[in-house]
């Protein structure tokens, strides 16, 4: 059977030869023949111009699709790998902080050759850690469920990323800057390195859930690692550890910026967090009704 390809503004692309077994991953693949510029994952295919975007696994015969019908590509534009943007998005923070660490005179003045307290000796340790894991998590832990997205992300989150680092960073690196008392430091620091081993044991769980070269997808549990008993609580609990991350940092060092980048990262990961609640229990009918989605008992 033949169906019809169109933009979402109802601009025709062609005519694409189909069956009842072609998936839509194989119906882009014969849309990017007839116009080349639109590579696989540069589509997103509807049914309706507004339409929700189809599954790559979705069939012609579950549509209910027949001769003549029409199809709606968006044309999603320029395309990036994620790991790329990973790479970058984690990267820079690593060299960014370290710019202000190294306290040239350039920014800080005569005052730079002042002698720097051990907290913001230790909050540059954490910060490159935690983003040097974050690095090698991209390259051996993570797989990811889409091969691209959209080019203009990785301006935009390196802008995020490398802009509150810099902000960060001079401040708790600045001569002026004034450390807590001892106790305060400790607390924040053991949050810290707790969070940030929570939400690499998170990471590694949700690896194992996905074999290799697949998109299966399966609900969390917590593994015999017992950091992970936190899925018992919240669907998204590597959020939940990197906000505690962020937290202990705050406290660690008691800065206001490091105090609105905890904020900052906190409001945009519940919104990420809320929306694969939804998703999980959409796809998952057995899906757990206890769990929240962030925050345990709250949200």
């Amino acid at each position: 059977m033949e169906i019809e390809v169109v933009t979402t503004t109802d601009k025709n692309i062609g005519k694409i030869k189909v069956t009842d077994a072609s998936q839509i991953s194989d119906i882009k693949k014969s849309i990017s023949k007839v116009k080349s510029v639109l590579c696989p994952d540069r589509q997103s295919i509807r049914l309706e111009p507004r339409g929700k975007t189809l599954k790559d696994t979705d069939k012609v015969k579950d549509l209910g699709l027949k001769n003549g019908s029409k199809l709606y590509v968006k044309d999603l534009g320029p395309q990036i790998g994620w790991s790329t943007v990973f790479m970058a998005e984690y990267a820079g923070p690593l060299f960014v902080y370290l710019i202000f660490y190294a306290r040239p005179s350039l920014i800080y003045g005569a005052a730079a050759n002042q002698k720097m307290s051990q907290v913001a000796e230790v909050a540059a340790y954490c910060w490159s850690f935690h983003y040097a894991k974050r690095v090698l998590e991209t390259l051996f832990v993570h797989r990811f469920s889409h091969n691209t997205m959209p080019i203009m992300n990785l301006f935009k989150n390196c802008s995020y990323y490398w802009g509150f680092t810099a902000f960060v960073s001079y401040f708790v690196s600045h001569p002026l800057y004034t450390p807590p008392c001892t106790i305060q430091f400790y607390i924040g620091l053991g949050t810290f390195i707790f969070c940030e081993l929570g939400n690499l044991s998170i990471h590694v769980a949700l690896r194992n859930l996905r074999p290799p070269g697949t998109k299966i997808r399966r609900i969390p549990v917590p593994t015999i690692n017992p950091f992970t008993l936190l899925f018992n609580f919240v669907s998204c609990p590597n959020y939940t550890y990197e906000v505690g991350s962020w937290i202990g940092f705050t406290i660690m060092t008691s800065s206001f910026s490091a105090g609105l980048f905890t904020f900052a990262g906190f409001y945009q990961m519940a919104i990420w967090a809320l929306g694969k609640h939804r998703n999980y229990k959409k796809e998952f009918s057995d899906y757990p009704k206890s769990r929240k989605s962030i925050i345990p008992f709250l949200l």
